[in-house]
């Protein structure tokens, strides 16, 4: 990393020792926040203030800091490589104001052009617990927020909502009429003011527990964080949960000198600065992992989500050798790069991830994958790759698997992080890499463990399986752009062949379909961060529609660039994004539909052939309608999307 460090006085710092109130600046001076050293602050945008805050560090049997002394400042200005990330590097540079908060503590602010940032740092040397953490927004009264609660069925008392898959649509409402019995999971939109957008979000969550928020005090949104377990169980689905039973009076502990996880806002003028912002990525640790070559992004041929439904074979489809044989071939056909063997291939409820289902000879099928160039990824649940960790990597890496997909955490208490590092660091010994369900967005965890390829916390694909049409997926499909894709990349699982109308779309567990049109499908691909991303549908289906899965097969995973061109959150995004010097494009609309042009100016000088697919006339009758176009780009482009539509292009440099 390319690094300059100021350490003098610039600009954007004021510190006025008489009032006790010090500012700090974003280098573009639109930014501010006024700290005052009782550990309250302003945060000001365009002049304007936004919200105020507090910050404060409760320790269990000791000193608590309570107001701040010694203010530093600084200043930097450098460039973060970002392998396996939607851009491959990214300019870092804000300045920065660090304070003494009594004798064993620091907080660091930052402000950036597209935000502010804080964290505690311990610098004592004993051993202490964290009995809370202070976290406090609050905004004006007209103030309106978009925001992802904890799910209903897991809403019967405050300690239940700690057990949380960190799916939900989202729901929007007045700051001050926000539910104050439901916690909710970040990140989370609000709009203070007319020309101004916050995201409050988190990074660098290394060991420590995940923060929620929850509204109810007025116009104020309160930190809440899991207490640490005293004692679990082991149970739930098939019995490969860790439940938590009763919990310790703190919420972490903290062996040593550390730094805390950062509490962000990121702010822009409309809903697209929100969208481009990588301050999670920027705040996190430094990768861990020395040499990354061994880390392959790419996509999967997964089984789950299509029920392992294929059709015109001379065998029984299901958790066998054959099936997995045809997935695997329809892979290697493709260029896919993986395949996914979801829940089944080990006996359930066992606990033991050595114990393979008699139909299936798992060296044979890890043989037959690699001799076609394909790696195979298996899934596990939480507690019995937890009781075998270091075996198990060892065992299944030397067989030739190539990463595990772990599911049902469904916690982010700090014991559960703890094993989340423990996890990523032995994966990487092993050239493992992760894919983690049932889990939260990665808040920097990505950078940190670039084997960490994917998370879930979104209310993905596999909802449509069995929510209604009320559930309304495309509506959240032009709001997570917004929202949860800047707390890292997000394993969504697109691709579904069969698409659904608002009158046509219907649940079904074993043949699923999407809501919205194939397009819209196809440009998910473009719009959604994801290193390891997955072609949901049966091999069959995709046979069915090459054309379309020549499309999903040649574009990249990971990108050069990435920019969203265009939206506003819940009813539309564009995406641009460049893999070396081509260019793919994504366009989604919610149920509305709508004309959206699209400004190629971006476009390095040159001229492009642009292939699109594009909603077919009759999209907005039948889903599986498109047109495909070949044509040279122009300065723009006018596209007209069905309900629930979209359209996706690459365009290719005619010189090249």
């Amino acid at each position: 990393m390319k690094k300059t460090i100021l350490p003098l006085l610039f600009a954007g710092l004021c510190l006025t020792a008489a009032a006790r109130d010090y500012t700090l600046a974003s280098p573009d001076g639109r930014i501010s926040t006024t700290v005052g050293d009782n550990l309250e602050y302003a945060v000001a945008f365009n002049g304007t203030e936004l919200f105020t805050g507090s910050a404060g560090i409760a320790v269990d049997g000791g000193a608590s800091p309570s107001r701040i002394s010694s203010p530093k400042k600084a200043a930097v200005d450098a460039v973060v490589e970002s392998p396996f990330y939607r851009n491959t590097s990214i300019a870092d540079r804000y300045n920065i104001l660090t304070f003494k908060a009594g004798k064993d503590w620091k907080i660091e602010f930052r402000a950036y052009d597209d935000g502010v940032a804080y964290r505690w740092i311990y610098t004592g040397r004993k051993p202490v617990r964290v009995a809370d953490e202070t976290v406090h927004y609050d905004f004006p009264g007209d103030a309106t927020a978009t925001v992802g609660y904890i799910r209903a069925d897991r809403c019967t008392d405050m300690e239940s909502q700690f057990f949380s898959s960190f799916e939900n649509l989202y729901e929007q409402s007045a700051v001050a009429a926000l539910n104050p019995k439901r916690m909710m999971f970040l990140s989370a939109a609000v709009e203070p003011a007319a020309g101004a957008k916050v995201l409050l979000t988190e990074s660098d969550q290394t060991s420590y527990p995940g923060l929620y928020l929850l509204g109810g005090e007025g116009t104020a949104l309160k930190g809440v964080f899991a207490r640490y377990p005293r004692k679990e169980k082991v149970g739930g689905y098939i019995d490969i949960q860790r439940i938590v039973e009763e919990r310790e009076d703190y919420i972490a502990r903290i062996a040593g000198p550390r730094s805390l996880p950062w509490r962000i806002a990121i702010i822009g003028d409309d809903d697209k600065d929100l969208a481009n912002s990588q301050l999670t990525y920027l705040l996190a640790s430094p990768s861990q992992i020395s040499d990354t070559s061994w880390i392959k992004p790419g996509k999967v041929a997964w089984d789950w989500w299509n029920n392992w439904n294929i059709t015109g074979v001379d065998f029984e489809a299901g958790i066998n050798m054959d099936t997995y044989r045809y997935y695997i071939d329809f892979a290697s056909e493709n260029g896919i790069e993986y395949i996914i063997m979801d829940d089944g291939w080990s006996v359930p409820g066992c606990h033991n991830l050595f114990d393979v289902v008699p139909a299936i000879d798992m060296p044979a099928i890890v043989k037959y994958a690699a001799d076609r160039n394909v790696g195979v990824i298996l899934w596990a649940g939480f507690a019995p790759l937890e009781k075998d960790l270091e075996e198990v990597c060892r065992h299944y890496a030397e067989m030739g698997v190539k990463g595990f997909k772990v599911d049902f955490f469904d916690r982010n208490d700090q014991a559960v992080e703890e094993f989340v590092e423990k996890a990523a660091e032995t994966a990487a010994r092993y050239h493992l890499v992760l894919d983690l369900h049932g889990y939260h967005m990665p808040a920097g965890l990505n950078r940190r463990w670039p084997n960490v390829l994917n998370c879930e916390g979104v209310y993905g694909l596999e909802q449509v399986k069995w929510a209604g049409i009320d559930r309304d997926q495309v509506k959240y499909d032009c709001q997570i752009p917004f929202i949860r894709q800047a707390g890292g990349p997000m394993d969504y699982t697109q691709g579904a062949m069969i698409n659904g109308t608002h009158d046509t779309y219907r649940p079904n567990v074993s043949i699923p379909m999407s809501q919205g049109t194939r397009c819209h499908q196809l440009a998910l691909y473009a719009i959604l961060d994801s290193p390891l991303n997955m072609l949901c549908d049966s091999p069959t289906n995709y046979k069915r529609e090459q054309e379309c899965t020549d499309f999903i097969a040649d574009i990249p995973t990971v990108w050069d660039e990435t920019v969203v061109l265009d939206g506003r959150m819940g009813e539309y995004c564009v995406t641009g994004r460049r893999s070396g010097n081509t260019w793919w494009i994504g366009g989604i609309t919610d149920w509305t539909p709508r004309d959206i042009t699209v400004d190629l100016s971006f476009l390095p000088a040159g001229e492009y052939e642009g292939d699109w697919y594009i909603d077919g006339h009759n999209a907005h009758r039948n889903g599986n309608d498109y047109k495909r176009v070949k044509e040279s780009a122009g300065a723009s482009k006018t596209i007209h999307l069905a309900p629930g539509g979209g359209f996706a292009a690459k365009l290719t440099p005619k010189n090249l």
